[in-house]
């Protein structure tokens, strides 16, 4: 391990963490409306969850497996990092509590109460009672823990009321389920939105519950379970059909090992004692918070609000506009003439559904070629396709099986898609396939004339209206013979080996960007100006690493837009004093890649699927398409440069590997606000010029 890279690196975990603060601060960001600060914190609350299931779960694993492994960032063991974390989260907690504490009693006035059981009026105590008798109880399945009934396998981020029970001075353990089949919440009569928690609720009765019991010590908890499995390999020894193997994968998760207990309530000393034994766990693993395990349903009051009341407590309502540079009418007709490119979630994903929609029908088309990795419940764009096949034409579709919690949805849709006569493949041994690519070939006089769309983001109808995402839709027969050859290689188990115009990870990506980074340099050498500007979601791989630290002592400038893990450090002077790195934690996810390599005049800019992690440059199939349209590439510098200047979403990353606040213009720019004004603009532009 490199010294010098020590001394620019950090730790992925803990760069993870400090973006996840990032969220936080969003919560406690007053200019933010209170149910959109609530929003921030389920948010922060399930990233985090996610990060103990994988992140934390995967370094269990590794203590098992290779205690003596040092990453190579920061030069600390699996068992270290673990310490790190939970040393990190344990503040993070405290400052979640407070953040939700202080914007439920900013909610009071609005009528929005979340209420504990003591809160109550005699009334609404008297109602929940007689609720719980009629429609609780009866289907609670509560529990005693003795020789008779063992300790039960509580289920990966369920909840569950406890107490300590005593009869005929035998003391006991008892669990009640919290039933996954009623709602989180139990909304109270009246015209205010008045609530109380299921748990509470239950754990309020207990005596009805237990009635013959002395009840005590009542509580309730939630574990985490590692939910780091992937398919045995030595698995697809037995059984070559890979849809069932990843069902019986996912089934592992829900019995995988403990790493982290939340509770509600102090544990005594006897109780913390017999957790961590059942459990198989250490105290610093157990976590006590004043706020629910589970917030889910904060997305669905805003629903219940009335008109007035939720102006003011959420964002103003945006929906993705018609693009402006898509007009009404036949699109693939436009694609011939010109390069088109969605912006995401201002403009919407329409363009590139009505796309296949015609494809489907249009009897030149002979086939459609698509990879998907996430899909939205309902998905338009899977009717299509089915549609396509029942009209004779040929679709081949990558389903990714082993897209992480979507794993039980891709099955289906692979079903689904197999009985209408799509031929369904499931991806690669070894490599999971992210790439966002779709290939439609058509017959011509001329011979074989392609359409291809490369994404940055999922096929997800959904996440488009939620995620910032760029969607370039071309007639380049260039780049449709790669990504032709691209599909090819896919159909046959293999990876592309080499490409010109696209770049095309495992093989033919992070080596291009390493070219692109030196041609920087050799500019600068040159006497010339050098520029590199990226925006991507995650920064680890060492090797593109030590590349643009290279490319700053160079004398290279750089400018970053980071959303969340970061291993560079920025400004350290001697290594990455010209690198620039910013985040911007704002309304939507920003999720979108774009690679700039060159001065203006010279500039080679693309849009791509993969973040510069190692497992995205050189573990994955992803795809980077060039913008060759002078129209569309000014358009994506200024988006970036627009980014780069915002100083109210976009905090900077210090030298200490911190978040610092910015100011840069007279009055704060925010980015995301600026695109959507924009989108609004053209759209009615658009609908003017029609309407003229």
């Amino acid at each position: 391990m490199s010294k010098e890279l020590l001394n620019y690196t950090q730790n992925r975990e803990l760069s993870w963490l400090k973006f996840n603060q990032r969220v936080l601060e969003e919560a406690q960001d007053e200019s933010v409306p209170l149910l959109e600060r609530m929003k921030f914190v389920a948010i922060f609350t399930s990233n985090l969850d996610e990060f103990f299931m994988i992140r934390v779960g995967s370094l269990y694993d590794m203590v098992h497996t290779d205690a003596k492994a040092k990453d190579s960032r920061s030069g600390m063991t699996a068992q270290e990092q673990i310490q790190a974390i939970l040393e990190e989260v344990a503040p993070l907690y405290k400052e979640r509590d407070k953040t939700y504490s202080e914007i439920k009693k900013e909610l009071h006035p609005y009528g929005v109460c979340g209420l504990d059981y003591k809160e109550l009026e005699p009334q609404e105590k008297k109602y929940v009672k007689h609720y719980f008798k009629n429609q609780i109880l009866p289907i609670l399945s509560p529990q005693i823990v003795d020789a008779n009934h063992p300790f039960p396998h509580l289920l990966n981020k369920e909840l569950y009321v406890t107490a300590s029970l005593k009869m005929d001075n035998k003391s006991m353990m008892g669990i009640v389920p919290v039933p996954q089949f009623v709602s989180d919440i139990l909304c109270l009569p009246g015209h205010d939105i008045r609530y109380i928690r299921m748990e509470k609720v239950i754990l309020e009765h207990l005596n009805l519950v237990f009635p013959k019991y002395e009840v005590s010590e009542a509580n309730y908890i939630c574990v985490t379970r590692n939910a780091d499995v992937s398919p045995d390999d030595e698995a697809l020894e037995v059984t070559d059909d890979f849809r069932y193997l990843m069902q019986q994968t996912i089934h592992k998760r829900r019995r995988m090992a403990v790493v982290r207990l939340e509770t509600a309530n102090k544990l005594s000393e006897e109780t913390q004692k017999y957790f961590c034994e059942k459990f198989e766990i250490e105290p610093n693993q157990i976590f006590r918070t004043k706020m629910p395990m589970k917030l889910d349903y904060i997305f669905g009051i805003s629903g219940n609000l009335p008109e007035a009341m939720k102006r003011s407590l959420t964002y103003t309502p945006f929906s993705p506009q018609n693009s402006g540079h898509v007009a009404a009418g036949n699109v693939m007709r436009q694609i011939k003439k010109k390069d088109i490119l969605l912006f995401y979630p201002y403009e919407s994903m329409d363009p590139f559904l009505r796309l296949i929609k015609e494809a489907s029908v249009n009897p030149d088309v002979m086939t459609i070629k698509i990879t998907i990795y996430r899909l939205a419940k309902k998905a338009r764009l899977v009717e299509y396709l089915c549609a396509a096949a029942e009209n004779g034409k040929e679709v081949v579709v990558l389903v990714e099986l082993r897209a992480r919690f979507d794993e039980e949805s891709n099955i289906e849709y692979s079903r689904k898609l197999e009985e209408a006569g799509c031929r369904v493949i499931y991806g690669l041994n070894g490599y999971k396939v992210h790439s966002k690519l779709c290939l439609i070939s058509r017959k011509t006089d001329k011979g074989v004339s392609y359409i291809t769309q490369i994404g940055t983001g999922n096929y997800n109808e959904k996440t488009s209206a939620l995620y910032t995402d760029l969607s370039l839709i071309t007639a380049n027969q260039e780049i449709g013979k790669e990504a032709a050859e691209v599909f090819a290689a896919l159909l046959k188990g293999e990876v592309v080996e080499k490409s010109n115009l696209l770049l095309v990870a495992p093989k033919c990506l992070q080596n291009r960007v390493l070219d692109m980074i030196q041609e920087e340099i050799d500019q600068v050498k040159q006497g010339n100006e050098g520029y590199i500007g990226i925006k991507i979601n995650s920064l680890t791989d060492k090797v593109i690493i030590n590349k643009l630290v290279e490319a700053s002592q160079a004398g290279v400038k750089i400018e970053m837009v980071v959303r969340g893990i970061c291993c560079l450090i920025p400004e350290i002077k001697g290594y990455t004093e010209n690198i620039k790195v910013i985040s911007i934690v704002g309304r939507y996810l920003e999720h979108s890649r774009i690679y700039r390599f060159g001065t203006k005049k010279r500039e080679k800019i693309y849009i791509a699927s993969a973040d510069f992690m190692t497992r995205n440059t050189v573990r994955r199939v992803e795809v980077a398409a060039p913008v060759l349209n002078e129209k569309l590439k000014e358009r994506l510098d200024w988006m970036f440069e627009t980014m780069m200047n915002d100083d109210e979403k976009g905090k900077r990353l210090t030298e200490t590997g911190n978040y610092a606040d910015r100011s840069l213009n007279d009055v704060k720019l925010n980015s995301q606000e600026i695109f959507y004004a924009m989108a609004y603009s053209n759209a009615e532009k658009t609908q003017k010029k029609r309407e003229d």
